[in-house]
């Protein structure tokens, strides 16, 4: 690694931290953009350049965008380190003779550990799936869309067997859509849309109507159901196998039982902010009833409640990719003025085509919210589900902590130490928040998210303990 200073760090290296690492660089920001995979591209445009499906028309349109940009940062100028792990942002502290703001980022790269000192830190690290936690969801054949989708995207493959998709939003039916175009076959989609989620999000339908959604929404979503059984209005759902999935019994409606023999069982239910490491940074979060999940608190240009961080992105709440892009450039506009390269003005001015591009992109959310809110039986789940893997305990678990006092995910973790595996929250936060809240009959705004504290990423003990103590060793550390 190297001890030379940045003026800003960018973590994270889908559209709106490439978004945001060009425009800021190109400006005369010294940037680096950091990423824990091997090629630039976040979640959604995962693999753009190494990717071996090289049809086009299976990935769409949307996916081939992210190569567009590429360009721009590759001229930007702008350093570019993937497979960095960022598992710690201090701070603000003094530094140096001018007074100067810093803050310190603890990285990991080549199984080398390192303080990086930067002006700005602007975080751009995206969603992950909410979890779904259902009976039976550890068992080997069932696992996340996004997952899957991953899967397709690096290796270009496709789950062979007896194939259902089961849950709701948006990504389900693209990924159905690709599987289709990618030539698998898909036994059922187990659709769990509570039916009245449609009456809420009808004084929403105007917005939605005008938005770049509906007409690649419609189009796919009838392709999808002329070639592939959907289920619709799932109420009840679990994944049964010895040693391995071999069915899902479901129920729709009111109605009895159904079983449906599968191999691979792909859940999703929406995805949320990653907010681990905004978290552990000290940044506010708030809770978002409509989209169901907590958010950092920022203000209309990414800014967080810790000076010196911004964020931009579905890490700030979910608005998709084109969104996150133009958020990306309107942060990185900001830093801009921040750090003094442009004033109050020029940044207005500069910010005015990416405000309307991204309130463009942003039409018609608050239907898709709506619409697509996972019904409360699938996020506050029955006792016998296990909620946090990474510990093996169970809904009912955490009911009976409340019931003994436990009154937030905080306490819960001296309870049944929810949230203190490997995944540090990621996988069982939101349903930990919303297990309590119910059991308490509260909001989870009341209830509260996990404290976090760096590292907020696995690093192994030899990392920490050879970890350059000055700028001196910092600068002696190979960069590459």
């Amino acid at each position: 690694m190297s001890g030379h200073d940045f003026d800003l760090a960018v973590i994270g290296s889908g559209p709106a931290g490439l978004a945001a690492a060009a425009l800021a660089a190109s400006r005369g920001l010294s940037t680096v953009l950091l990423d824990e995979q091997p090629e630039a591209g976040g979640q959604i445009y995962r693999a753009i350049t190494e990717t071996p499906v090289r049809d086009r028309h299976v990935l769409g349109p949307d996916y081939w965008h992210g190569a567009e940009l590429l360009g721009p940062l590759r001229d930007s100028g702008a350093a570019h380190w993937p497979g960095t792990t960022v598992w710690s942002v201090a701070r603000p502290r003094e530094d140096g003779a001018d007074g100067g703001r810093t803050l310190q980022i603890g990285l990991s790269r080549n199984g080398t550990a390192a303080m990086l000192t930067v002006r700005h830190v602007l975080m751009a690290t995206g969603a992950l799936e909410r979890p779904f936690p259902i009976p039976g969801w550890t068992l080997p054949g069932v696992l996340g869309a996004g997952a899957a989708q991953i899967l397709l995207k690096s290796s270009g493959l496709v789950p062979s067997g007896r194939t259902v998709l089961a849950g709701t939003g948006p990504l389900l039916w693209l990924l159905a859509w690709q599987y289709l175009r990618a030539g698998a076959a898909l036994d059922a989609i187990l659709d769990t849309t509570p039916r009245g989620n449609w009456r809420a999000a009808l004084p929403l339908l105007p917005a939605f109507l005008r938005s770049p959604y509906l007409g690649k929404g419609a189009k796919l979503l009838l392709e999808v159901r002329r070639k592939v059984k959907v289920i619709d209005g799932v109420t009840d759902l679990r994944a049964e196998g010895e040693g391995k999935l071999s069915a899902i019994v479901y129920r729709q409606g009111d109605g009895a039982e159904q079983r449906l023999a599968a191999d691979t069982l792909l859940l999703h239910q929406g995805v949320v902010p990653n907010l681990n490491l905004a978290n552990a940074t000290g940044c506010a979060q708030n809770w978002d009833e409509t989209q169901r999940c907590w958010r950092p608190t920022t203000d209309d240009w990414g800014a967080t409640s810790v000076e010196g961080v911004s964020l931009a992105g579905d890490g700030a709440g979910i608005g998709g990719a084109l969104a996150a892009e133009h958020a990306g450039r309107v942060a990185a506009l900001d830093v801009l003025h921040r750090l003094g390269r442009i004033d109050r003005a020029e940044r207005d001015r500069a910010a005015v085509p990416h405000r309307e591009a991204l309130e463009r992109a942003l039409r018609g959310r608050a239907f898709l919210d709506t619409l697509y809110r996972p019904a409360d039986i699938f996020r506050a789940p029955a006792d016998d589900t296990i909620v946090c893997r990474c510990e093996e305990v169970t809904a009912g678990a955490v009911r009976e902590a409340v019931r003994l006092g436990c009154s937030g995910p905080n306490q819960a973790k001296s309870f049944l130490r929810c949230g203190m595996g490997p995944c540090q929250g990621r996988l069982c936060g939101p349903t930990v928040t919303e297990v309590i809240a119910a059991e308490r009959g509260v909001s989870p705004a009341e209830v509260g998210y996990y404290r976090l504290r760096p590292p907020v990423k696995p690093i192994t003990l030899a990392e920490l303990a050879a970890l350059p103590k000055s700028a001196a060793d910092i600068a002696a550390v190979d960069k590459h």
